[in-house]
């Protein structure tokens, strides 16, 4: 369910951590692309199966594998400059 060249943000249209998570790949202009897991059943059922039954959102899902949960701004923000 990931793109091997594309980084992937599971989340809700509701949930605030989702648009800050939003803001900070627009202000530092990298692509991404925007699931929402309330209208797809299969990307739900993923973003559970990742965070052990939980459906936490932003999940965020990048090329090299590695997977931020509910990261705050400054977590966000150091991935995307490894």
């Amino acid at each position: 369910m990931t793109s091997d060249s594309a980084i992937i943000m599971y989340g809700t249209n509701w949930c605030p951590d989702c648009h800050r998570a939003q803001r900070v790949f627009e202000l530092n202009k990298v692509p991404f692309t925007y699931i929402n897991i309330e209208n797809d059943e299969a990307a739900a059922a993923y973003v559970v199966q990742l965070n052990h039954g939980r459906r936490s959102v932003p999940t965020i899902v990048f090329p090299d594998g590695a997977i931020l949960v509910e990261p705050s701004n400054m977590e966000l923000q150091q991935k995307l400059v490894q």
